[in-house]
């Protein structure tokens, strides 16, 4: 975590910043646009080998992806191993076509699909700032380990074709100006959906499952609707500002992927944004969730057992956990999501959340992999999937074990 901290400094250091003389031939209000978009759309924490001290914007970090890894490429002007020789045309071309420099096709695990809905000002402002950005020479070569046929480039075409919606964001005339500010950094550049939404077979967003909840890297992220029926129909806009300006809100607080994004991105968005987003998350509706019967009685009063045990000090007796501090479980959505991933990875790995600018500490929740079996794990998640009013399917002993032995691979 420290490594992580030294390289968001370092970044904000950036992004404050710039070395580059061409600033000088810029705009100071177009530079500062580009470095906002540049924010608004996590640029930083994808370019950045964050979990082996790299340096920010120079790539090298490593991405998991349902078909093989992929290797970010370095974004800093040097002529050599980085844009340096792209044009903005190139730039433009590269985010709103997902097409290279040279004519290749761009693998999608850059969020082009999303970035396809930016104006080409927006793009070009994040153009112009990059520019300002030192340039890295960076040994790192940006490759792709991929199954056949997807380590072919050319089949990206293809993918386009099932998956690729070209087309710059058009606001809804029907709707208030702070709900298609949200609708298009959620759309846009915030590309949530990348991780909120259920992948198809190809890798792409499964139709009428938008920000639904989707599994990325062993972790799921939940449902981020806020409508009725919703996954965070519960939270208020407030708190949906609360937890991405501090990583903190009554309910929860933000870890792993989700905790990157508040900390390279949301927390240093301005708060207008944020409750634009919150307006346009918040007017999102789902469909009834389909409700379970609870287990037996007597792994209702096993689960409740190890809770007391291992849980209740942090989370209470009663699920309400602490506000800002401890989760609460009682009506969470992870806790009720029909995807057990991130919970079950949770109790096996423990979990530490986001350390922000106002919550510098970043608490943590112990790994229970060394304590509990997979049957203890499965009844202690099933108690609280049906205590406290959540209602849940059922999480079998042999999802745990699954789980358990991917992580360890």
């Amino acid at each position: 975590m420290r490594r992580q901290a030294l390289i968001a400094a370092t970044a904000a250091t950036f992004i404050a910043g710039g070395a580059s003389a061409f600033a000088q031939e810029l705009s100071s209000s177009q530079i500062e646009r580009g470095r906002y978009l540049a924010i608004a759309s996590n640029c930083v924490s994808c370019h950045t080998d964050v979990d082996n001290g790299g340096i920010p914007w120079a790539g090298g970090r490593e991405m998991a992806t349902p078909f093989g890894v992929i290797t970010t490429p370095n974004i800093t002007f040097d002529d050599d191993t980085g844009i340096g020789r792209y044009s903005r045309d190139d730039f433009w071309r590269a985010l709103h076509e997902g097409v290279r420099r040279d004519g290749a096709q761009l693998y999608p695990a850059f969020p082009y699909p999303y970035y396809t809905r930016m104006p080409r000002e927006d793009v070009d402002a994040i153009y112009d700032y990059l520019q300002t950005i030192e340039p890295i020479r960076s040994d790192v070569v940006p490759e792709a380990e991929l199954a056949a046929p997807f380590r072919v480039r050319e089949a990206v075409r293809g993918w386009k074709l099932l998956n690729f919606d070209q087309g710059v964001f058009e606001p809804d005339p029907t709707k208030s100006d702070d709900w298609n500010r949200g609708a298009y950094l959620v759309r846009g550049p915030g590309h949530c959906a990348a991780c909120h939404t259920e992948k198809t077979l190809t890798g792409g967003d499964a139709a009428g499952e938008d920000l639904r909840g989707g599994v990325l890297e062993n972790w799921h992220a939940p449902n981020i609707r806020g409508g009725q029926d919703g996954g965070i129909s519960h939270w208020t806009e407030d708190d949906i500002v609360d937890y991405l300006a501090t990583g903190r809100a009554e309910h929860t607080m933000a870890m792993s992927r989700m905790g990157e994004v508040v900390g390279y991105s949301t927390q240093l968005m301005r708060e207008d944004d944020l409750r634009a987003i919150a307006v346009y998350l918040k007017d999102l509706d789902d469909e009834p969730r389909d409700t379970y019967d609870p287990p037996e009685d007597a792994v209702m009063q096993t689960g409740e057992a190890i809770f007391f045990d291992n849980c209740a000090a942090c989370h209470r007796s009663d699920g309400a956990g602490v506000d800002h501090i401890f989760a609460r479980l009682d009506g969470s959505n992870k806790i009720n999501s029909d995807d057990a991933t991130t919970i079950i990875r949770v109790v096996l790995e423990g979990a530490r959340a986001q350390p922000t600018e106002r919550w510098p500490h970043g608490l943590a929740m112990p790994a229970f992999s060394w304590k509990l079996t997979d049957e203890q794990i499965a009844d202690v998640l099933n108690y609280a999937r049906h205590a406290w009013g959540n209602n849940a399917r059922l999480i079998d002993a042999s999802e745990v074990a699954d789980l358990r032995e991917a992580l360890e691979e």
